[in-house]
């Protein structure tokens, strides 16, 4: 069984806090190594290409359906309600699975006005018992604002950029206060500089841990579900051992002094790709 530590979603299913991203993964191997390791959730989406193997790997695992939790998106070039409606029934095809445990809005796409009528269309995924548990991604506090007074089912996540230097605590207040579960994409900041950032780096010697460990105990700390990916074995096993130890008060206010507001990935407000 896992060790990973459940936080109870605003519809009451539990949700690992931490799993494992497969963003750019193409070989169904790491998705072994990472259940190997204890991961017990997954986090894929149609534009990665990938459902299809990740399917198969967890499928060859022989871990029982119900300890699984498996996560994947709506395509940008998908949304509406029809083409949702179909864009799902591929995924679940790929995967290979009766059923998704949570199933997202990969972006907003505020331009083009679809993501309301895609988010229906979730809905009744969710309401036919095809997904335990639905949400969105990318979304900013006004995109979610309009979505929580035209829909009825409250998203149970928002998956968003988040890093100890993009901490997001507009979203982060936002998704506290109407139930919705913040969960982090590029947690360690893609590799970009984070890791050899000379206040992590401190933490990480006081705790005798790495700096990834201590920017994803922040994470959970924090109360974020976080989804960390590599497709190396030992980093994949190094990113699960973050439950042995503890940030103190000071270590967490010495973390909350690096946000400088900068995204590593697109805007939100004006991405509009695919």
């Amino acid at each position: 069984m896992s060790k990973v530590p459940s936080i109870t979603l605003n519809n009451g299913i539990a949700m690992p806090q931490l799993g494992f991203g497969v963003w750019q993964v193409d070989d169904g191997r790491v998705v072994d190594q990472a259940l190997e390791a204890g991961y017990r959730s997954i986090d894929t989406a149609s534009a990665y290409g990938n459902e299809a193997s990740t399917g198969k790997a967890l499928a060859a695992s022989g871990i029982p359906r119900d300890e699984l939790f498996v996560t994947t998106k709506v395509w940008n070039s998908d949304q509406g309600y029809d083409s949702t409606l179909r864009a799902f029934d591929a995924s679940l095809s790929r995967l290979g699975l009766e059923y998704v445990d949570l199933y997202l809005i990969h972006w907003p796409l505020p331009a083009r006005d679809t993501y309301i009528d895609t988010y229906k269309a979730l809905e009744k995924i969710y309401a036919d018992g095809r997904a335990k548990a639905i949400g969105v991604s990318n979304f900013e506090p006004a995109h979610l604002e309009r979505l929580l007074g035209e829909t009825s089912v409250v998203p149970a996540v928002n998956q968003i950029e988040l890093h100890p230097q993009f901490q997001q605590a507009e979203s982060r207040a936002f998704h506290a206060r109407h139930h919705i579960v913040t969960e982090a994409w590029s947690p360690l900041g893609q590799g970009k500089g984070l890791l050899a950032h000379p206040t992590i780096a401190e933490l990480a010697a006081k705790h005798g841990r790495t700096p990834a460990q201590v920017v994803l105990r922040w994470h959970l700390q924090l109360g974020n579900v976080v989804i960390p990916k590599s497709a190396t074995p030992s980093r994949i096993a190094e990113n699960i051992d973050v439950f042995g130890f503890e940030l103190d008060d000071t270590d967490l206010a010495t973390l909350a002094g690096l946000d400088s507001g900068n995204r590593l990935g697109p805007d939100p407000a004006t991405f509009d790709m695919g």
